[in-house]
């Protein structure tokens, strides 16, 4: 009797947790909870990719202020943050022949 007892109540107790982990699973597989899981993913992702950004900026600044050291180039003159000079470009004269006389067209020669 007592051996029935304890079967009955194991399997019992077993049925309710089977079941409510059922029901969790379910729940999390609706899709407003896997709309809400993607977004938290997502935020987490950029964090780490905005944190490995940040490291590999003060990498980069490191390194140039490193290598600044190992070639003397410890303070720029002030003239070397300002903007160069625009450059000037010639224009061509679409009015030139080649010598002799007719126009070049490169598909001609195929």
């Amino acid at each position: 009797m007592f051996r029935r007892t304890f079967w009955f109540t194991a399997g019992a107790a077993a049925g309710v947790w089977a079941t409510q982990k059922v029901n969790r699973k379910i729940k999390a597989l609706t899709p407003e909870s896997l709309a809400a899981q993607a977004a938290d993913k997502a935020v987490e992702a950029g964090h780490r990719l905005k944190e490995f950004a940040l490291d590999v900026r003060a990498g980069m600044v490191q390194r140039e202020a490193e290598l600044g050291d190992a070639l003397g180039l410890d303070a720029a003159p002030d003239d070397a943050r300002a903007l160069p000079p625009q450059r000037h470009v010639a224009a061509l004269d679409n009015q030139t022949k080649p010598p002799h006389g007719n126009s070049y067209n490169r598909n001609e020669d195929h």
